[in-house]
């Protein structure tokens, strides 16, 4: 059972501290090796973080904007802000210049910390435009050493600010600490904008405790996990893991150096949580496949006969009839075959792994439990603190995303929406009464997700209601599925399907560049540049072929009936992906009006 008795994250950070002490914390990496941080020397920096920014005029409910990637220094600065009774507002390092400004400006943020030069030049662009911000501090101090600006601070001279408030005041902090109520606000965490401008959701204390607790319900963490931090920390996927469970539960959370030694990071590491967005497991299956095709012969037919092992295994797992023969051959090829892949892949601790933030198609989340890769769909959004349901340990249905966590409702409106209600579902959006106001109605929030829930409790996606194509002979289509189908090739990155009051469905088509380049490669066709890659006729069959694939699983007015392979990759900062590398359906349609439109044409 959950806890009725709402704490405030201050006191989950104090409780486990306290419990843990001396254990590790945090690991980072820092010239080739790795460097523990203990729970008591984590609160340290936190409670100085908390006291220098309480010196330099930070009040209850002030915000405390971040920038940067994934550090020890981010998250204690997050802690540092909550213990002063701060709000924290994460930015993506990746976020142009101009989304910098609208979300410093739009949260009032009063402190805004950046990681490192090119993130402080952002600033420097519309540092006119934000006279309440009392200090700008950056951490890594690379081409900054002789910087001078009187608005801005080191990482360490900014916590030496504080030093003198935090050792004659150590009542104060505690006095402060004790003020905050789970009801005061915690975080603002903006959505990634995939329809306008991005909106503030609103976390209280209490929203993040009771979901601190309530993950751990149906698949339980323990205090002797490991995670691997490298997605964005601004995003509440990242923030669950990284800050939110880890209060609760007191496992390690390691940082990767940078986004270029992820894989080399993971393997060091073999963390037992795993944890991604689809693109993330996607890409991951279309490596493996595609290094097997290039195997040789031996190795290709015994890997594709463990596959098929696999596959049957898994299906007798769901229904109980493991016979003992399947049983003993499964045993051997995970021994000979798939325990040798997942430690190649840093996989071989994983005990658990979530994909999360999107839909995932069916066969990638099939074709990882397979290979002995605990791997479940989870469902939510950041307006309920990420998740609302999750499917559970070895009873993975596939197709759906779970039941409920304990304490949530879900139920499905007469318009096949899906709507929430739980201790999790956050305070509304900063500055946005209407948008709340149609989001959050009689207690309930309106997700904007189209889903239906089985016999079982089980909760299962059929699309998002603006998504929803309605074509010129009236038929209702869902894109995600199709759009899913289509990624599962390892030759697709991303797709985009069209169709809305045509009379035929499309896909616009972004190829999955490494691996088509190495299919070209393989069958010597000449191509100079991406834009001459995707044009090319032989490359355009390849796409034919992963697209009659897919036809043969569709319905006939579903089925793709022409496609257009994108001329170049889709970049958030050309606003056709979101940073968790969501695909803008909008933007799409507007920029290749033309495109789509030829695929109409008589």
């Amino acid at each position: 059972m959950i806890s009725d008795t709402y704490k405030t994250i201050p006191q989950l950070f104090k409780d486990v501290v306290e419990k843990y002490k001396s254990r590790t914390a945090l690991r980072y990496k820092e010239l080739g090796i790795w460097h523990d941080v203990s729970w008591e020397e984590y609160y340290l920096r936190a409670q100085k973080m908390s006291a220098a920014l309480i010196e330099n005029g930070l009040k209850k409910g002030d915000k405390v904007a971040i920038i940067g990637d994934n550090s020890k220094e981010w998250v204690t600065i997050d802690l540092g802000c909550l213990l002063a009774g701060g709000v924290t507002v994460g930015i993506y390092s990746t976020s142009a210049w101009q989304q910098c400004e609208y979300i410093v400006n739009h949260s009032e943020s009063v402190f805004l910390f950046v990681e490192n030069e090119e993130q402080l030049d952002k600033w420097l662009y519309f540092r006119e435009k934000t006279p309440h911000l009392k200090k700008v501090i950056f951490w890594d101090e690379k081409g900054l050493q002789h910087f001078e600006d009187q608005d801005v601070m080191t990482y360490t001279d900014f916590v030496k600010t504080g030093e003198s408030f935090f050792l004659n005041n150590p009542g104060k902090l505690e006095k402060i600490r004790r003020e905050i109520t789970p009801e005061d606000h915690a975080m603002i965490i903006y959505t990634s904008g995939t329809t306008g401008r991005p909106k503030g959701a609103v976390l209280n204390h209490r929203n993040i405790t009771w979901m601190s607790e309530a993950i751990s319900t149906v698949n339980p963490l323990y205090e002797t996990d490991e995670a691997l931090s490298y997605l964005p920390l601004c995003h509440i996927f990242e923030r669950l893991f990284s800050v939110i469970a880890h209060l609760k539960y007191g496992y390690i959370v390691n940082f990767i150096e940078n986004l270029d030694t992820v894989a080399i990071n993971m393997r060091e590491i073999s963390p037992t949580i795993g944890y991604g967005v689809p693109r993330i497991w996607e890409k991951y299956h279309s490596t493996i496949m595609i290094k097997m095709d290039d195997a040789t012969w031996f190795k290709r037919t015994v890997f594709h006969y463990a596959l098929s092992i696999g596959k049957k295994y898994v299906q007798a797992v769901k229904t109980n009839r493991v016979s003992g023969l399947l049983n003993w051959q499964y045993h051997m090829v995970h021994f000979l075959v798939f325990r040798k892949l997942k430690e190649r892949l840093g996989f071989d601790r994983i005990r658990i792994a979530y994909s999360g933030a999107a839909p995932i198609s069916v066969d990638i989340l099939l074709f990882f439990q397979l290979i002995g890769v605990n791997l479940l769909e989870g469902y939510g959004q950041t307006e309920a603190v990420g998740v609302t349901t999750v499917c559970k340990s070895g009873e993975f249905q596939a197709g759906t995303v779970g039941v409920p966590l304990p304490g949530s409702e879900v139920k499905i409106a007469e318009d096949g929406e899906i709507i929430v209600k739980s201790p999790a579902v956050f305070v509304g959006y900063y500055k946005e009464e209407k948008t709340t106001s149609e989001t959050l109605m009689n207690g309930w929030m309106h997700s904007g997700d189209l889903g239906e829930l089985d016999l079982d409790g089980n909760l299962k996606i059929t699309g998002r209601k603006k998504d929803i194509i309605v074509t010129a002979g009236g038929k209702n289509i869902t894109p995600q599925f199709i759009e899913n189908q289509l990624k599962f090739s390892p030759y697709i990155n991303d797709a985009v399907v069209i169709g809305d009051g045509r009379k035929f469905i499309t896909a616009m088509i972004a190829i999955d560049e490494d691996n088509v380049v190495k299919y070209a490669q393989d069958n010597k066709i000449p191509f100079s540049t991406y834009g001459s890659l995707t044009e090319n006729e032989e490359i355009k069959i390849l796409i034919q072929t992963e697209v009659d694939k897919v036809n043969t699983q569709l319905a006939h007015v579903e089925q793709i009936k022409k496609f257009t392979i994108l001329p170049k990759k889709l970049y958030e900062e050309d606003g056709e992906v979101t940073p968790t590398m969501k695909v803008k359906r909008i933007s799409i349609d507007k920029m290749y009006k033309n495109l789509i439109d030829k695929m109409y044409e008589n």
